[in-house]
This record gives structure tokens, sequence and C-alpha cells, in this order.
């Protein structure tokens, strides 16, 4: 009987303490965290305030302002080349035989093909080369405003100032040419044209020396024979195919480029080159080159395109060497050209 008791009490007792361990468990499950997640911190997320952007001023780009050729229509004829200048005129300059023409007779800006007649003028006074001038106010561009890294109060050589003008068309360095000239630049100008002139160039004009007046004019038929002349002289030939050239200005030195990339292209065989640019006249480019063993003068005027001058020598140039017609007997190719009725309201 004591037996049964104590086996009941500690019965109890064990179901007892089983039901606290199970109560303990559960309690202590139930307070734990589920494996694997880490606790969660909440963060106060501020509103995001979109900024107010300032609003963008676009400004349309001014409209370049049409060439002569431009608004006298001579860009709407065609020709077999494709060229894209207005006017353009190619010629053997062993037999005057002309191989490629296009609105040849028309009277149009020339820009900076002026300073090869500056040169020539220059050249043939024989003045000293090594007699110093100095850039002046006067010489500063006010009629385009263009910039120059001669500034006033340089003094350079004439023929420093020469090689520059014909090499790099420095615009400074072509009116200090014509300023210095015994006389004075109305003395000088009207050199210019007594040598246009004189050579026959009858439908040309000159202002001033430099080509940045759209007064300064002339015809591609008239350019031919300033290039044939022009390159009679070896001063005007060595210095307008210079590729490059430095000068020594105070304490520092200024490079200076050729404005014809073609003289440093070793496929061209370049004996005189002038290139020249103002809005009224386009890209223009002047040059006596051997082509396929022929020496030929080529003359691009009014070219729409920064680079479009030079493609078109080379589309030329292309042509002559692969074309048969391109034999001493072949007969022109003339291009479809406006009426001279247009070309002759160029001149005006």
């Amino acid at each position: 009987m004591l037996r049964s008791s104590l086996f009941s009490a500690l019965t109890v007792l064990v179901l007892a303490l089983s039901l606290a361990q199970a109560r303990a468990d559960e309690n202590q499950h139930a307070g734990a965290k589920p494996p694997g997640k880490a606790a969660v911190k909440h963060r106060t997320v501020k509103p995001v305030v979109a900024s107010k952007r300032k609003p963008v001023l676009r400004v349309a780009a001014a409209p370049l302002k049409p060439s002569f050729g431009q608004m006298a229509g001579l860009h709407q004829g065609h020709d077999t080349l494709a060229l894209r200048s207005s006017v353009a005129l190619v010629i053997d300059q062993d037999t005057n035989e002309v191989l490629f023409s296009k609105n040849d007779k028309a009277v149009l800006p020339i820009a900076s093909l002026t300073k090869l007649m500056t040169g020539l003028v220059v050249s043939e006074a024989r003045l000293p080369m090594d007699e110093f001038i100095t850039i002046s106010q006067s010489d500063v561009d006010t009629e385009k405003g263009s910039t120059s890294r001669l500034k006033v109060g340089t003094v350079l050589s004439r023929g420093e100032l020469l090689h520059l003008a014909l090499m790099s068309s420095e615009n400074r360095a072509a009116h200090a040419l014509g300023r210095s000239y015994p006389g004075g630049l109305p003395v000088f100008v009207g050199l210019m044209n007594a040598k246009a002139r004189l050579i026959g160039m009858n439908d040309t004009n000159y202002e001033e020396p430099t080509g940045l007046s759209s007064k300064n004019q002339s015809s591609a038929r008239d350019l031919v024979k300033l290039v044939n002349i022009a390159y009679g002289d070896p001063t005007l030939r060595e210095l307008s195919t210079s590729p490059e050239h430095q000068v020594a200005v105070g304490n520092r030195t200024l490079q200076y480029r050729n404005t014809n990339r073609l003289v440093k292209n070793p496929s061209w065989d370049i004996g005189l080159q002038k290139t020249g640019y103002i809005s009224e006249a386009g890209q223009c480019l002047v040059m006596q080159a051997k082509v396929a063993g022929r020496k030929l003068i080529m003359v691009f005027l009014d070219s729409a395109g920064k680079l479009s001058r030079i493609g078109d020598a080379e589309r030329v140039r292309r042509w002559v060497e692969s074309s048969p017609s391109m034999l001493p007997q072949s007969v022109p190719v003339t291009a479809t050209v406006v009426s001279q009725s247009v070309a002759g309201k160029i001149k005006g």
C-alpha cells in the first residue's frame, strides 16, 4: 500500500515536471526569431522632392549667309563629275586645251585667292625681302572681324609676311604687304588691277589685298591666267606649296600650316596653289598640278562644304587618270550651266 502511494506520487511529480518543461519550451519557441532571418530595422524614409530644373534655352543657329553663286542659282546646274563647286575650269597648261568647264564665265567673289595677285605684285617689285614691317592697327580686319596671331606691334620681314600670306592665308600679313608698299595701299591696289588688265583678266576687280572684301571678284577664265603667270615665279611656287613654317615673334615661336592639305599628300604633285573662303564666295581653290603626265590648272569657285573643294580636286584627278578621253586630242567636257544672262547678273 505504501509502495503504491509512493509510485503514484512520483508519477504525478514526473508529469508535473514534464508539463512545466513543455510550457517552458513552448514559450521559448514563441519568443525566438525565425531561423535565417535577420532582425528588420525600421528606418524613416524621407519623402523625395523633385528638384526644379531651370529651363534650358536653346538658341537656333543663325542660317549661313548664302554665297553669291547660290543666290544666282549657279548650284542648280549639274555636271558629269558631280562637283560641289558651282564654278570650275580645268585646262592643260601646255596646250590651253579646256578639259572641263562649268560656269567658267561667271564673275564671283574670290576671297583669299586675291593673295595670289598680292604676292605677284610684291614679288615682281623686287623689294628687299629682309626689310622689317610692323603690324599696325590698320592691318586689323574690320570687314569680317577675323582673328590673327600676328598682334599689333609684331615685327616681321617682308619675306616672312609673304610666306604667311601665301601659305596660311594670313590676312594681316597680306594687308601689311600692301600698306607698306611704296606709295601706300591705294598705289598697291592700283598695281593689282593694272597687272590683271595686263595679263588679260578683264572680268577681275581688286578692292584690297586680302580678299576679305566681297568686291574682290573674278571669273574662272581670268583665274586660270593668273595661276599660269604666278607659276612662272619661283618664289610664289615655293611659298604657296610650303607645308608649314615657323616664325619667331618676340619670345614666342608661331607654327603655321598650309591651308591646302593636298600639299602634304604624296600622291599629288602641286606646283602652285591658293585657297580662299568668305561666305559670299564659298570655298575656293586654284592649283597647278601634274596629273597623269599632264600639267593642269584647276579652278574651283563657290564650293559648298568645308572639304568640298578638296573633294572636287580629287574627283577631277581620278577622272583625268582613268578616262581615255584625256588624250591630247580629246573633246572638252562642258557641264550643264545656267544661262549667260544669270551669269551676267553676278558681275554687278
